[in-house]
């Protein structure tokens, strides 16, 4: 094993890097940089058979690879995601269909919440996992090339998930591995941030991938 730390702006470690069993190999940016570059340049120093996306708002109570590695035994996964609980124990809705204008407007007039998935012990298999915590086998990654780097924050793990599908690929919410996840919640109160989400929403939705998925699902709903 081996965990690939990023700094994206500057601070001071409350751990010496050194003192683990495993390497830690430490990388800080000169300027800072979004989510897909951050993870793609982590994923190119990298040397491992499976690699993990995790954000640092995510805390393991447990050992959860094993779980993970497990989802992805099948071939034709090729995400493996935990369910993901917030601090005071309740699952978080981290597995949803595929948005569309539609559902995003629904949403914005108060409507349209609630679990897209119901979790009930067994694997399940989503349109979409945030991408807080995501294992990919490293073929599936270089394969779809890695995070789109014109997502800055948001949405790519949407667009990463909806190029998997494209290529044939399923993923995978897997009950058996869980997470605790310490949310910010920025882009409620933040304007930037509600800046870049709202861009990156735009952009998925005008977007190559988006457009083929959509006509795919609508043509094979037609008589």
């Amino acid at each position: 094993m081996e965990v690939l730390l990023t700094l994206n702006l500057p601070e001071v470690l409350p751990f010496n890097a050194e003192g683990f069993s495993f390497p830690v190999f430490v990388r800080v940016n000169a300027a800072p940089k979004g989510f897909s570059a951050n993870h793609n340049q982590a994923f190119a120093r990298s040397s491992g058979q499976l690699f993990c996306v995790m954000n640092p708002d995510i805390r393991l109570d447990s050992e959860v690879f094993s779980a993970l590695h497990a989802c992805l035994q099948n071939l034709a996964v090729g995400i493996a995601a935990p369910l993901v609980m917030n601090e005071q124990g309740t699952m978080e809705d981290s597995a949803r269909h595929f948005p569309t204008p539609l559902k995003i407007f629904c949403k914005a007039l108060g409507g349209c919440w609630g679990s897209d998935y119901a979790v009930e012990g067994k694997t399940v298999f989503p349109d979409w996992v945030a991408g807080m915590c995501m294992l990919f086998r490293r073929e599936v990654f270089e394969k779809l090339g890695g995070f789109d780097e014109r997502y800055f924050l948001y949405y790519e793990d949407v667009d990463m998930c909806v190029r998997l599908r494209l290529q044939g690929y399923q993923v995978a919410l897997c009950p058996d591995a869980s997470v605790v996840h310490y949310a910010h919640r920025s882009s409620h109160r933040n304007l930037k941030y509600m800046r870049w989400h709202l861009t990156s929403m735009l952009r998925f939705f005008l977007s190559g991938p988006f457009l083929k998925i959509s006509w795919q699902r609508c043509t094979k709903r037609s008589p």
